[in-house]
């Protein structure tokens, strides 16, 4: 499957269409009865998200943020309307091909917009692949999506694992720490970001003395943080997000480490729940493609609408989900919302420039944004933005064939 390329693509995609009702009913009308069948109806967009547990609020940001893209262009893509299937991932790795598959196999979605946990990524992959709908994952980093498990209709409008961590890596050496330690989940996306910091920070000339993990999701960090202060390095990464971010942030203040040894981390860490942990955050610094305070154009429109229509402020995962919508929306509006011409729906979209609140972005040849990764700095209620870490920053896409 590594080589699974772009011929291989358009092969598979006409053999699954002859294999449907759909497909078969196009191939036997005139071409201009089946060019107006595949414009008419709903554009059927399925959302795999987790809307229970402790990622819970990135996935109500991210459909949030879809939706408001699409809210923008009156209700439509393409020209379309747009109707939604919704599927609870409970960021459960073991039950997503059963998840992918009832919106593939059961609700017939056009498109595929998730997920939020690396783990259940890897398991949409394959059958993502195989099924060759489009596929636009608006969160989760792991590497492999946008690396060996790379396909032409896979796209990712977030970031790999490995942006954040490196730019990070490089910005704890720089400010003068020799030693870091690095906590995180034990599961993918803690395995790689974990990776990418060490990587950078040991270019610099830093050590990693001690990586510390424990089991997701759970939050019990005491032990670790006892641990933390008994090595006494120079400085902690850490990355978790959610709940579980919230929770950390609290108790690394509470364990008396707050002000003796400096807390890094991708934004992930302070994004979306800086009003949860109160002082507890103050003067941190993180690294991220989005931060507060960027005060463009486009993303001061973009927060105002977003605070209009739900009331709640944005957060990066707000940003993602709002780019997804935008980045369908430049394909089908290129197509004249013909869904089932893929060759020229993803052509496009792989040729989009996405004026986004984070800023430009635009597409790597493994479908990966390419980006700016911000410093930022939590003050009050912000995470404000204090430069640019890394510009322009591409993932190295390990292994990919497409």
């Amino acid at each position: 499957m590594n080589n699974f390329n772009r011929r291989d693509f358009l092969k598979t995609g006409a053999a699954l269409a002859g294999l449907s009702g759909a497909g078969l009913a196009g191939a036997l009308l005139p071409a201009s009865m089946a060019q107006a069948q595949s414009t008419a109806g709903k554009i059927r967009v399925g959302l795999m998200l987790p809307y229970t547990g402790t990622y819970t609020p990135l996935g109500v940001a991210i459909t949030n943020g879809f939706k408001l893209a699409v809210q923008e262009r009156g209700g439509k893509l393409g020209g379309r309307e747009v109707e939604y299937f919704v599927v609870d991932d409970e960021s459960n790795p073991a039950k997503a091909p059963e998840n992918t598959n009832k919106l593939i196999q059961r609700d017939k979605v056009d498109v595929l917009v998730g997920t939020v946990h690396s783990g259940v990524a890897l398991g949409m992959a394959k059958i993502v692949r195989e099924a060759g709908v489009i596929w636009i994952n608006p969160n989760a980093g792991a590497d492999e999506v946008t690396g060996a498990l790379c396909a032409p209709n896979i796209f990712r409008t977030s970031f790999s694992n490995w942006q954040n961590t490196y730019a990070l890596g490089k910005v704890v050496k720089q400010r003068g720490h020799k030693t870091a330690v690095f906590i995180t989940h034990k599961y993918a996306a803690g395995d790689q970001m974990m990776a990418s910091f060490k990587d950078a920070f040991e270019k610099e000339g830093g050590k990693v003395v001690k990586e510390l993990y424990l089991p997701f999701p759970q939050v019990e960090f005491q032990a670790l943080l006892t641990e933390i202060a008994s090595i006494k390095p120079d400085a902690v990464a850490a990355f978790f997000s959610g709940g579980a971010a919230v929770k950390f942030i609290k108790d690394y203040q509470a364990a008396g480490l707050k002000g003796k040894i400096p807390l890094f981390g991708p934004g992930f860490l302070t994004d979306g729940v800086l009003e949860e942990v109160g002082d507890a955050a103050d003067g941190m610094e993180t690294t991220l493609h989005y931060a507060d305070g960027l005060d463009t154009k486009k993303d001061n429109a973009f927060r105002l609408a977003y605070v209009k229509a739900y009331k709640l402020q944005p957060d990066v995962f707000a940003v993602q989900g709002y780019d997804a919508g935008q980045l369908l929306a430049a394909g089908l509006d290129t197509v004249k919302g013909d869904i089932n011409n893929k060759a020229a729906l993803i052509k496009a979209m792989e040729a989009a420039k996405i004026d986004s609140p984070r800023g430009v972005w635009t597409l790597s040849k493994a479908h990966n944004p390419v980006q700016d990764i911000y410093l930022r700095k939590v003050v009050g209620k912000q995470n404000k933005v204090m430069g640019v870490a890394s510009k322009a920053l591409a993932d190295p896409a390990h292994g990919c064939k497409a």
